[in-house]
C-alpha cells in the first residue's frame, strides 16, 4: 500500500495562515472586563437632583427617592431653575460625602453652570426597605467661578 502523501507546509513561520500579516493567534481567551462597582448613592442622587433642578425632569419623576416634606422644597427650588444658564449643561466639578452614622450620608457637590459655581448639599438615609432616600437639600452659590 502506498502511503498518503503529505502536503508541504504552507504556513509561514509563527503559525499564521497564509495571507495574514498581523500577529493575531487563534485560541486565546478573550480579555475579561472586570466588573464595575455600582455607583455610590451620592453620585446617583447628584445626577437625579441635577435633572430636576435644571428642569430636564419634573419633580415627581424622582419623588419616590425623596422624603415627603422635601417634595415641596424641591418644587420651589426647581421653579427657579438655578442651574440653567442659557442652554448650557451644568457640570459636576466634584462630589464628596461624610458618613456621620451607618445608613446616613451627608453629600456635597460643586456644580458649574456657565460662568457660575454652585454648591449643592443633601442628606441621604437608608430606609428599612434598603433604599436610599434624600431627606434634606440645600443649594447655594451662584458665584462667578474662578479660572483654573
Amino acid at each position: 500500500m502506498d502511503q498518503p502523501r503529505r502536503r508541504p507546509r504552507t504556513r509561514p513561520p509563527g503559525g499564521r495562515p497564509p495571507g495574514r500579516h498581523d500577529a493575531r493567534r487563534p485560541g486565546g481567551r478573550p480579555s475579561r472586563v472586570p466588573p464595575q462597582l455600582p455607583p455610590h448613592p451620592a453620585e446617583l442622587f447628584t445626577e437625579r437632583l441635577l435633572l430636576v433642578l435644571t428642569g430636564q425632569r419634573p419633580v415627581h419623576w424622582a419623588s419616590r427617592h425623596f422624603s415627603g416634606s422635601l417634595y415641596d422644597v424641591l418644587i420651589r427650588l426647581a421653579e427657579n431653575q438655578p442651574l440653567n444658564d442659557q442652554g448650557r449643561q451644568p457640570v459636576v466639578r466634584g462630589i464628596g460625602h461624610y458618613q456621620p452614622e451607618p445608613g446616613v450620608f451627608e453629600v456635597f457637590a460643586r456644580i458649574s453652570a456657565g460662568p457660575r459655581l454652585h454648591a449643592l448639599a443633601f442628606r441621604l438615609h437608608l430606609g428599612d426597605d434598603r433604599r436610599w432616600r434624600c431627606t434634606a437639600v440645600e443649594m447655594g452659590g451662584g458665584r462667578p467661578a474662578l479660572a483654573p
